[in-house]
């Protein structure tokens, strides 16, 4: 069954950096192919990892795949600082910014193309949303919602404008294009991330309230993958 189109792409190359919106990429077995593959590990914290929780002002650090993708070894990974400045994800300096800004010491993680494990990001590795729940929560929180805030690697324009109605689909599949299917597994939950606007990094707890509140802490689905492939902006969405 036809649902809808594929809005938007996003992965995110360095964990709790801004995300990069794609016009294609290729579904691996653990999700967007470099999805949360570099990181930082926070050395004050046991090497736990360093993340928007920790330094909000994450979200306005941007990170991007500069070069040819393989599954032997990344592309470049490039990051624009909020001042405006282009440099590698593990640039000297870079560390030294985020260290001085947080209070922290830091160290660098990076993780193989053929293989990102599941932890960084949660027990499944695809967060989706609708726009329409989007729009059903604006509803709700009496305000413009930015996707961002969520940080879903999909995006999906319904045809059917009916909020909220993946999380009735728990346990069957979805296709995209003509090769990648996905299972729904489950609602995700949300923490303090959603209060961090990720433009200016300000924070906003009415959201997080909100969606306490009114959706039981629930935004968006966790998706496992079935088969993998190359997903496109525009792709047709079945519900299989």
């Amino acid at each position: 069954m036809l649902i809808g189109s594929m809005k938007e792409i996003v992965r995110h190359p360095v964990k709790s950096f801004y995300g990069e919106s794609v016009q294609k990429t290729k579904i691996m077995e653990y999700g967007l192919y470099g999805d949360r593959s570099h990181a930082y590990l926070d050395e004050t914290s046991k090497g736990n990892f360093f993340t928007i929780t920790q330094f909000p002002e994450m979200v306005r650090y941007k990170a991007r795949f500069i070069g040819e993708e393989s599954i032997e070894k990344y592309p470049k990974v490039e990051v624009m600082t909020p001042g405006g400045e282009i440099v590698d994800w593990d640039d000297e300096e870079l560390i030294h910014e985020l260290e001085k800004k947080s209070n922290r010491k830091i160290s660098t993680k990076k993780y193989l193309p053929s293989h990102v494990p599941i932890c960084p990001i949660a027990e499944e590795p695809i967060q989706l949303v609708t726009d329409a729940s989007l729009e059903g929560l604006e509803e709700i929180w009496k305000g413009q919602v930015d996707s961002r805030r969520f940080r879903p690697n999909l995006l999906i324009a319904l045809k059917d404008k009916v909020p909220f109605i993946e999380e009735t689909w728990f346990g069957r599949r979805i296709k995209i294009g003509r090769d990648v299917e996905i299972q729904l597994k489950r609602h995700c939950k949300r923490c303090m991330i959603i209060t961090v606007n990720p433009e200016n990094a300000e924070r906003d707890p009415s959201l997080h309230k909100t969606v306490i509140s009114e959706r039981n802490n629930n935004m968006g689905v966790y998706a496992s993958v079935i088969k993998t492939g190359e997903i496109h902006v525009g792709d047709e969405v079945h519900l299989l």
